[in-house]
């Protein structure tokens, strides 16, 4: 179980509200994963929308699945991520697991590495891959519920550090611009009666509190310092899209507590009914209702 932080414990409010939040968010998540489950239920007694195993098995891959479980993210500090995405963002901690090491957990995670190493003549230190084969290095991971997806927060370390601790096993790469090519970041869904410039202004305030202070937002006007950033108007928080098909969709850029991207939006009006339509039809074809 985890321990309450400093914070909770002057704060008894604090922390039932952050219990409550957590409760909440753990029934919406039971409500989301029980559609899925009762499915599998059905399956064993005859096939998913009426298709016998076998029938699936040979059918399209997209068939085969049913959604994205979760997002993974390796951090260099994982209980200040794990402080971010809980206390900050208010996911709640499914489990956790660590010290994993050994051939096989090596060879699943890390085979295609080790190949272009060895293609290379190099030692897979010097790209970056640890040595879990022979527990020189280890991996702890958490899981953390969103009501509708789950993040993972990875920590590659050496086997003589702590497990949550801040040092990892590789340096975090820099200057982590989204224009990367296989760069990737989290899209969080902002609720449709949120002001959406007050929740950004108060995640950099609360973040900053907590000495997070990589967890930075993007403006929409020009800013070419830190302190020009900091001074822009509260209505700079927020890009309002207005042109089709992407009309109603409000968003912002922000770095988190990692130097991850993250991203946070609003789906509101037309652009919203373009989601929610796809959904219904890819829902009925996946059924096979007309």
């Amino acid at each position: 179980m985890r321990k309450p932080t400093h914070d909770e414990a002057a704060d008894p409010g604090r922390r039932d509200m952050l219990r409550t939040a957590g409760a909440v968010m753990t029934a919406a998540a039971g409500m989301a994963i029980a559609a899925p489950v009762a499915a599998q239920g059905v399956a064993g007694q005859g096939g998913v929308n009426g298709l016998s195993p076998a029938a699936r098995n040979s059918g399209p891959l997209g068939a085969r699945l049913q959604g994205v479980q979760h997002f993974g993210l390796t951090v260099q500090n994982m209980e200040r991520a794990f402080e971010f995405y809980t206390e900050v963002l208010g996911g709640t901690e499914v489990f956790r697991h660590g010290d994993f090491q050994g051939d096989t957990v090596h060879n699943t995670l890390l085979a295609d590495q080790d190949i272009q190493a060895n293609e290379l003549g190099v030692n897979p230190r010097t790209l970056g891959v640890p040595d879990l084969r022979d527990g020189a290095q280890r991996l702890d991971v958490r899981f953390i519920q969103f009501d509708n997806v789950v993040i993972e927060l990875l920590q590659y370390r050496d086997a003589d550090q702590p497990m949550g601790g801040p040092r990892a096993f590789a340096e975090p790469v820099q200057h982590m611009s989204p224009a990367f090519p296989r760069m990737m970041h989290i899209c969080f869904h902002v609720r449709d009666d949120v002001d959406f410039n007050k929740f950004i202004t108060d995640l950099e305030a609360e973040s900053a509190r907590r000495g997070m202070t990589q967890v930075r937002a993007n403006r929409t006007i020009r800013v070419n310092t830190e302190a020009e950033r900091r001074a822009a108007p509260q209505s700079a928080n927020t890009n309002k899209v207005t042109v089709a098909p992407s009309d109603g969709w409000e968003l912002i850029y922000c770095k988190g507590p990692e130097g991850e991207q993250l991203e946070f939006v609003k789906a509101l009006g037309p652009v919203k009914q373009r989601f929610a339509n796809t959904l219904a039809a890819r829902q009925r074809v996946l059924t096979g209702a007309r």
